[in-house]
């Protein structure tokens, strides 16, 4: 137990470092690739996303939806890449090579579609080098460059108030 919470400990201070390194840079390029971080606990709908996406012209291989479950067991092999807290090791260390893929993908447009603060999906939002991060109202208000204060279940109205931003920031 001891040595979770310096685990843990080692990962939030990894993220602080992150964050505080983290250079704004939003440009007016058209959304062309999207990544969607998901908790399962909260939302499982990865067609919900694909429909979507394919509303507003985005390429299915544009897009990389990952799921992060508590329990591996809990996994379902249809889903693109899913991740669980053994992935992670000591100071932000992934030990997931395609979680690892995720985070080097420079997405144009990364979703973090959960609420629940868990340290693992927050690492993953945090290391990821997307360029333009969208989420869900959070504590930690550094992550993002978009939030919208919805709850996970209200992912019709997330979905209208993200495309009505998109348009305004003239990413479609």
């Amino acid at each position: 137990m001891i040595l979770k919470a310096f685990k843990a400990n080692s990962n939030q201070k990894y993220i602080n470092k992150l964050l505080n390194a983290r250079q704004v840079a939003v440009s007016n390029t058209k959304m062309n690739s999207v990544g969607v971080i998901l908790n399962m606990n909260e939302f499982s709908d990865f067609e919900a996303f694909r429909t979507f996406f394919k509303k507003l012209g985005i390429l299915p291989a544009k897009t990389k939806i990952i799921a992060f479950v508590e329990d591996a067991k809990d996994a379902n092999p249809l889903w693109d890449t899913y991740f669980n807290p053994k992935d992670f090791g000591w100071k932000g260390k992934i030990n997931n090579i395609d979680l690892q893929s995720f985070i080097d993908t420079k997405f144009d447009v990364l979703i973090s579609y959960y609420t629940k603060e868990s340290l693992e999906l927050k690492l993953i939002t945090a290391a990821s080098k997307a360029n333009f991060k969208v989420g869900l109202i959070k504590e930690d208000k550094r992550i993002y460059d978009l939030m919208i204060d919805v709850h996970t279940k209200q992912f019709t109205l997330f979905m209208s108030e993200l495309t009505k931003y998109l348009h305004v920031l003239n990413k479609i």
